[in-house]
């Protein structure tokens, strides 16, 4: 075995840094790291493998490439959507819209950036659902709204390995006119409900009223009891409110008025003897 000569040192260095830049440079696009919750999604030469990880593994560079996919629930909050509901009232209602990938290789192959894509689609099915609905609805049952809009998102996208989780209408926004109009009726809706619960109230008042009419027409004694609490309820505090008895002084003045004739003719008589 020949020694190696002074001169072909160089040459030797020079292939050995080739090389080592050569793995420094490959090294990244064949050592791929995936977290816990992702997954890579492998091509070989355009054709699908299938997904990968978590953890460590190995690509063949220039020959696969890999697309990661993150499987954690995304919140997606719209914009405020201008939309017209059934009763033909223009209203500004946004939502938050809760999906995850359930299978990153749907989510890659059959929909192109299926994040914008279930975005898009809860955007129109909010404005189609809403447009179906009255605004009473709307501000009254917005329970079932947001399952009917959960419903239909989530079916137009299983599809593509997403799963839609929950839509969320946050505020609906009315014009102010309508506002006004709606505060107006709330409180004429209170007023009648005050007015029919004193007219209630008048009604069983009138009844007992009438029963206690009727207990003491059958009872004078009745009269002078309440008579006597009257009394005690008027003097029950120092003042100088000064009680007077109708019933009774009316039955003195009746009673001194019939006296009269008999009075008169006592003294027409004792006069004639005289």
């Amino acid at each position: 075995m020949s020694a190696i000569g002074l001169e072909e040192i160089p040459y030797i260095l020079i292939m050995g840094l080739g090389i080592l830049l050569i793995i420094v440079i490959l090294l990244p696009t064949t050592i791929k790291i995936v977290r816990e919750y992702e997954r890579g999604v492998i091509f070989r030469l355009g054709r699908l493998v299938g997904a990968r990880g978590p953890g460590l593994f190995l690509i063949i560079p220039m020959f696969e490439k890999m697309v990661k996919i993150d499987l954690r629930t995304i919140t997606y909050t719209m914009n405020p959507q201008e939309v017209i509901t059934k009763d033909n009232v223009t209203t500004k209602v946004d939502a938050v819209v809760y999906y995850r990938v359930l299978d990153p290789e749907k989510a890659v192959t059959e929909v192109e950036y299926y994040a914008y894509a279930t975005e898009q689609m809860a955007i129109s099915t909010l404005r189609s659902v809403i447009g179906q609905s009255d605004l009473d609805e709307l501000l009254a049952h917005r329970d079932k709204i947001n399952t009917k809009l959960q419903d239909i998102v989530d079916k137009m996208t299983e599809s593509w390995g997403i799963k839609v989780s929950g839509v969320e209408v946050k505020d609906v926004k009315l014009p102010e006119p309508m506002q006004r109009a709606m505060a107006a009726q709330a409180e004429a809706e209170r007023d009648r409900r005050a007015r029919v619960t004193k007219a209630n109230g008048e009604k069983e008042a009138s009844k007992i009223l009438l029963e206690a009419a009727k207990t003491m027409e059958e009872s004078p004694l009745t009269i002078k009891l309440r008579q006597i609490e009257m009394v005690r309820e008027a003097t029950s505090e120092k003042s100088t409110t000064i009680v007077i008895m109708l019933p009774d002084a009316l039955t003195e003045i009746a009673t001194g008025m019939k006296e009269i004739p008999k009075v008169i003719a006592d003294l027409a008589a004792k006069g004639k003897k005289e």
